[in-house]
């Protein structure tokens, strides 16, 4: 049986994506072994995928990047208002690559993971209301097609 397919192009599957990524950033904490840069990575992901979520939902292409201060700039030039609480969440982009890997950071701290977490919710709350405001006034046919 082939996988289900997921629509890169409906901005709910990257919104469930982001969803998943923020479970687990929470989820994790507890768990022994599991390092907070990791965790923080699971954040940055969040937020990431709750931007590009817009961004396909307002068919504005976006390159591949984990830079979400560049990708809030394309949101900007689109027309969309970025509010300063999300305009924050550009300081996650650090935990994309470099406290990913030995030696290009410093330990993350639990009071950083926690700053992470809550930035990462900000972002994918304010998504998930642009982008189902957006499919409130779909005509209901057109999303089942």
């Amino acid at each position: 049986m082939p996988p289900e397919y997921r629509d890169p192009t409906d901005p709910m599957e990257w919104l469930r994506r982001a969803r998943s990524n923020l479970a687990r950033a929470k989820a994790d904490r507890h768990l022994a072994g599991v390092l907070y840069e990791d965790l923080c990575f699971d954040a940055q992901q969040t937020a990431e995928k709750a931007v590009k979520a817009i961004l396909v939902e307002r068919q504005i292409p976006f390159p591949k990047t984990h830079d979400i201060v560049d990708l809030l700039t394309l949101l900007k030039e689109g027309g969309v208002d970025i509010p300063e609480e999300v305009r924050q969440a550009g300081i996650l982009t650090e935990y994309a690559v470099d406290t990913r890997y030995p030696g290009l950071s410093e330990d993350v701290t639990e009071q950083e993971y926690l700053e992470a977490v809550e930035l990462a919710e900000r972002v994918i709350r304010w998504a998930e209301t642009l982008v189902s405001r957006s499919h409130e006034q779909e005509p209901r046919n057109a999303r089942e097609e």
